[in-house]
């Protein structure tokens, strides 16, 4: 299986609503490595790490994310796969 690795900006209604606890359980989900954390222009940056499916799938749920948040824009970064990650983390 090919692994897959993107960083992900997300825009729109996406802080106060929980986007990055629920990010990190749909992460875990689909068994990711990576991180989420609030930046300071009101959006949200991702790193996902795993096999190419399941990033495939993340991004697809973060498309629209938690029921409260509203996302307007997605924007996908695609980097080299690094594996450098043991888990999936909400940064502060």
């Amino acid at each position: 299986m090919a692994k897959k690795r993107v960083k992900l900006l997300i825009k729109g209604l996406v802080q106060g609503v929980n986007f990055r606890y629920y990010t990190q359980r749909e992460a875990r989900k689909y068994n990711l490595t990576g991180w989420v954390r609030n930046l300071p222009d009101g959006s949200v940056g991702a790193l996902l790490e795993g096999e190419e499916q399941d990033v495939e799938a993340m991004i697809q749920w973060c498309r629209h994310g938690p029921p409260s948040a509203r996302v307007t824009e997605l924007i996908v970064q695609p980097e080299e796969y690094k594996g450098e990650f043991q888990s999936f983390s909400i940064l502060y």
